[in-house]
């Protein structure tokens, strides 16, 4: 929000008149007056609280201009809050923070925000993809394990801090421990990384969405080449497949590596633009616009997956895919890759360590209780996978069924052609098999007999056993799932045009929640902060990401997106919520943190958390990181590019500059952590000449120093709890319309207004923060 320069006008001469009207200047009580100046009515027998007027608006400076000013003591004065009335008035409901900060307006809009921001496509199409790659039904064991032992905690950590402090991420680890502030600005990076290149996905989403109005659909065939004489199938898609031809050359038009950019895929470039319209939108109001847009984008999604299950499980094969993914292999349970990348889902799935969990955490009340709500939405997330994975598979079902029957009819199409030229005796094969409509079953029969009496010859003939489990087996995640498999699947489907719309509409649903969730990770922090208008720094914030973002949407940008996907997130990430975990817990202190959630939520949390965040969680988060490390490690940075002549993917290694690029990500995302600890453990910067100041939390309050008390008459109040500071959306407000409010000069400290900079005090003597 912008402040507000306009010079305050000064108060009359004071006179020392006895009268009916004038009240003494009472240090522990402030007055606020809209007319006849009103008594001061006692709460609690603890605390003064002033009757609220919407239509008045005061900042710290002009209400203790309304004291008296002409005592100079009072000027250099301390006004002293006792630690006591501070934490009870942290807590009242009708506190200035409260009022001023803008609020959920119901329970059900926050849960909805919540399960929007966590269940993504991710949910989708990678869940499924891990479950049949690491056994099945028997990958739900360690999933759930880790849930409860990872998930759960963390993510209730992360709703408590942020419901406890009201502040983005950049407030609160700053608030908890100033030298472990890097830590919000960590988070509000990798935001922006993960915004750039989750956007596209949408706007992929947004051009098959626009392209689904139309019978048949665009990729149901391959399209015709003509030339001076003859007309012909397209060679690379009947190389492929037309689903496969038109995501890589229609949608695309991608280039043979990452090195040829080939110039902007101008389809895309406007789906970009339409899907950064769409977030600028719903995100300008912050809550306010997009709390309501939550109502649909969270649960249209359900209702659609509800409804493709349902159709899906009235076609032929699809209890064939369900029974695949649920048969257990439990052998593979016990391997360390299948643990390492189930807690590598749990925790992105739930989106820690990105702030968008504490922005939205940070618009409720003090007392809500957010360990309810972070078992809800974490079980929601768990059974919003279970279900998706269950419409995958019974679409991947029914698809297997359909490549199979094609599978079979061509090649017994070779087995009559081998009778006919006797490279095979009829007499082998048995009476009742008719080769013009054989099933799968008897095909199976001819197949095994063949093999069994050719056993020499047998590959020369070019058989296929052509089984369901082959096709099932074929490992699909991300795009090939999305816009391959499950798009040629749906080509198959009565009605295709319909089910296409719907699914397509339902990612971008899913992308548009996340992105609501990593927009107001990155907006929220900056706000509380620097005192910004939200509406000028939303669309600042989309445009500029549009701008970056056309990286992605040239015709090599899918290599860009692969790699912002596998080196802007995954170590910043795990690294972020590590240190989350070990601030709070052997930083702040595990002890203060659980008497402090027993204050906010009125009873006392599970022993059983107190051991996670203390020990658990750290030890294995700890082990996770050095697993990715060690993975990472192994595994020479490379992508996939999409070789046109011969119509196949070729895993190619990144040039030099796209090597350095990779490790820039990495190391810019984590920056902020060591920057900011080393610049407050050394002081190294010193922000007290002139009329500025220097800000810190200490014990829970900031604490206002002023460097000039002559020059600075009307100084802020010293000590005063974070609750009681003036909101950062004072005065014009984008949330709350006021008039008649005066005009002030306000200084401003250096990083942000009314004291919410963050720089270490010199003040040995006092610990560290206490929520």
């Amino acid at each position: 929000m912008a402040v507000n320069t306009q010079q305050a006008k000064q108060p009359p001469a004071c006179t020392h008149q006895d009268s009916p009207s004038s009240s003494p200047a009472v240090p522990n009580e402030i007055y606020k007056h809209h007319g006849p100046l009103e008594p001061a009515m006692p709460k609690n027998s603890k605390v003064v609280k002033r009757e609220l007027d919407d239509d008045v608006v005061e900042s710290v400076k002009d209400l203790l201009s309304n004291e008296d000013s002409c005592d100079d003591s009072f000027k250099k004065s301390e006004l002293m809050v006792n630690d006591d009335i501070d934490k009870d008035r942290d807590l009242e409901d009708g506190s200035d923070i409260e009022d001023e900060r803008p609020a959920w307006n119901s329970k059900l809009q926050y849960i909805l925000a919540q399960v929007g921001f966590s269940v993504g496509l991710g949910n989708v199409w990678r869940f499924p993809y891990l479950c049949q790659k690491n056994g099945g039904g028997a990958y739900l064991v360690p999933y759930l394990i880790l849930l409860l032992v990872i998930g759960i905690p963390l993510f209730f950590l992360e709703l408590s801090v942020g419901q406890r402090i009201r502040r983005g991420s950049i407030g609160v680890w700053n608030y908890i421990s100033p030298k472990m502030g890097g830590i919000g600005f960590a988070s509000c990076i990798v935001c922006l990384f993960v915004a750039l290149y989750y956007n596209v996905i949408i706007g992929w989403s947004l051009f098959y969405f626009s392209q689904s109005f139309q019978h048949p659909l665009p990729w149901d065939q391959c399209p015709l080449a003509k030339n001076a004489t003859n007309t012909f199938v397209e060679p690379e898609c009947e190389k492929s497949s037309a689903t496969t031809y038109y995501w890589y050359r229609e949608a695309l038009n991608i280039s043979n590596s990452i090195t040829e950019g080939g110039g902007l895929n101008w389809k895309m470039t406007l789906c970009l633009l339409a899907a950064w319209i769409l977030v600028c939108l719903a995100m300008i109001k912050g809550i306010q616009s997009s709390g309501k847009v939550m109502y649909f984008s969270s649960l249209f999604p359900y209702v659609v997956l509800t409804c493709f299950l349902v159709r899906a499980l009235l076609l032929n094969g699809s209890v064939d895919g369900i029974r695949h993914m649920f048969t257990p292999k439990l052998e593979i349970m016990l391997e360390p890759k299948v643990w390492r990348e189930a807690a590598t889902q749990v925790f992105f799935a739930l989106g820690l360590g990105f702030g968008g969990v504490i922005a939205f955490s940070s618009y409720n009340k003090r007392d809500n209780n957010c360990h309810f709500d972070a078992v809800l939405v974490s079980l929601i997330n768990f059974f919003t996978s279970v279900l998706a994975t269950l419409v995958v598979f019974a679409v991947l079902g029914f698809k297997a069924n359909i490549m199979n029957e094609s599978c079979i009819t061509q090649n017994t199409g070779k087995i009559v052609k081998l009778l006919e030229l006797g490279n095979v005796s009829r007499d082998i094969i048995p009476h009742h098999i008719n080769f013009t409509r054989i099933t799968a079953m008897d095909y199976q029969l001819v197949y095994d007999i063949i093999k069994k009496v050719k056993e020499e010859e047998f590959d020369q003939l070019g058989l296929s056993a052509c089984q369901i489990e082959d096709e099932l087996n074929k490992s699909v995640q991300g795009t090939g799932l999305a816009f391959i498999a499950f798009t040629e699947a749906m080509t198959h489907f009565p009605a295709a045009p319909f089910w296409s719309v719907m699914f397509f509409l339902m990612l971008v649903n899913l992308g548009l929640g996340s992105m609501f969730g990593t927009i107001e990770g990155i907006t929220t922090p900056i706000v509380d902060t620097f005192k910004v208008r939200k509406e000028y720094l939303t669309v600042g914030c989309c445009l500029m990401a549009f701008c970056i973002g056309l990286l992605f949407v040239q015709r090599s940008g899918n290599y860009f997106v692969t790699m912002f996907d596998d080196y802007s997130a995954t170590l910043p990430l795990l690294v972020i919520v590590i240190l989350e975990n070990v601030t709070i817990a052997w930083i702040y202190g595990i002890d203060k943190f659980m008497d402090d959630l027993r204050d906010m939520l009125g009873f006392t949390p599970y022993k059983y958390y107190y051991y996670m965040w203390k020990y658990v969680s750290p030890l294995l988060l700890s082990i996770l990181l050095i697993a990715s490390v060690v993975q990472m490690g192994f595994t020479p940075p490379g992508y996939y590019a999409w070789i046109a002549e011969k119509a196949s993917e070729e895993r190619l290694s990144y040039p030099p500059w796209g090597l350095a690029v990779c490790i820039s990500l990495i190391i810019f995302a984590l920056l902020p952590v060591p920057l900011v600890f080393i610049v407050r453990y050394f002081n190294l910067i010193d922000e007290s000449s002139g009329s500025l100041a220097s800000v810190s939390y200490k014990r829970g309050r900031i604490i206002k120093e002023i460097s000039n008390p002559e020059e600075d008459d009307a100084s802020l109040i010293h000590d005063k709890i974070q609750s009681e500071m003036p909101s950062p959306n004072i005065g014009n407000s984008i949330y709350r319309k006021q008039s008649g409010s005066p005009t002030l000069k306000v200084d401003t400290a250096p990083n942000g207004r009314y004291g919410i900079g963050y720089l270490m005090a010199d003040m040995p003597d006092m610990p560290e923060s206490d929520l």
